[in-house]
């Protein structure tokens, strides 16, 4: 089957060379069709089902980096890291995070060691895209290949997001791309509550000193991580409200390279959103 991303971005091609009216990059469009999507089976008839997380990959061995001292929040004594891990971590000062600057922000992630997921991790992964984006994206974590590389969606998830960004008119250069958790969970298992809660603060930082028009939730973690609501297949499509921010879940792209009947209910999700921005798709017979 063929995807449906990839007709989408084939039309606004074919308009682009008809009359001009759609703008979108030819670098980009070459690398979104390039990358296309593996076919993969229908989703359950009954109801879609709440979207899981695909099989990851066996985990690399743990690699020892050279300790590090924050700025904003220093390790604990070599006496104290002897401790029970649920003890060795360091609390975060939220009134210090809230007025950060990005230096500073970008700083105390990279060092941070607030739960158990900085024990396993190759690399903090932060962020991509522009910092003065009036559309966000927001994920729930790295997988292997963001923490081998620190960008979030790099792997075969992220290159459908990147068709899905194209097919919305946007260069992924044009919006701001982050996750729940900035640090990849074992086995790409979903991260826990208070794993999720320890991140928050940063990408609440995140969100204030971007401060979209809209922010687009991929999947159930991050409706859960940051609206605290669960049920992405009943909220999906529907617009919530996050701190004056219009917010719209949709299904999480490794799920939709699961079941690609869901990628038709995620691209209408997508079209509301365009609408915000003035960006309509074309409807032509070609």
């Amino acid at each position: 089957m063929t995807d449906i991303f990839d007709e989408i971005i084939q039309c606004l091609r074919r308009e682009q060379s008809a009359d001009g009216s759609i703008y979108i990059s030819r670098k980009n469009l070459t690398e979104f069709y390039r990358n296309s999507a593996s076919s993969a089976p229908s989703a359950p008839s009954s109801a879609v089902r709440e979207e899981r997380r695909t099989a990851a990959p066996p985990d690399r061995p743990a690699v020892s980096a050279p300790r590090r001292e924050s700025p904003y929040f220093p390790e604990r004594a070599p006496e104290e890291s002897r401790e029970p891990l649920e003890r060795a971590y360091s609390p975060l000062d939220l009134a210090e995070i809230a007025a950060m600057n990005w230096d500073q922000l970008k700083t105390a992630t990279a060092n941070c060691r607030a739960c158990r997921l900085c024990e396993g991790r190759h690399n903090v992964v932060f962020a991509d895209g522009s910092e003065q984006a009036d559309l966000m994206f927001i994920g729930e974590g790295p997988g292997a290949d963001e923490d081998a590389q620190g960008v979030p969606f790099v792997g075969k998830a992220g290159q459908l997001l990147s068709k899905m960004i194209a097919a919305m008119q946007f260069q992924r250069s044009e919006v701001y791309i982050a996750n729940i958790v900035k640090c990849r969970p074992p086995g790409n298992r979903n991260p826990a509550d208070d794993e999720m809660d320890s991140c928050l603060p940063y990408l609440n930082r995140q969100i204030q000193l971007v401060s979209p028009k809209v922010i687009v939730l991929l999947g159930n973690v991050a409706l859960k991580g940051l609206m605290k609501r669960g049920g992405i297949s009943r909220l999906r499509g529907q617009w919530l409200d996050y701190k004056g921010i219009k917010v719209m879940p949709t299904f999480h792209p490794a799920y939709l390279l699961r079941y690609e009947a869901a990628k038709r209910d995620a691209w209408s999700d997508l079209q509301q959103v365009m609408k915000v921005f003035g960006k309509v798709y074309p409807r032509r017979n070609h």
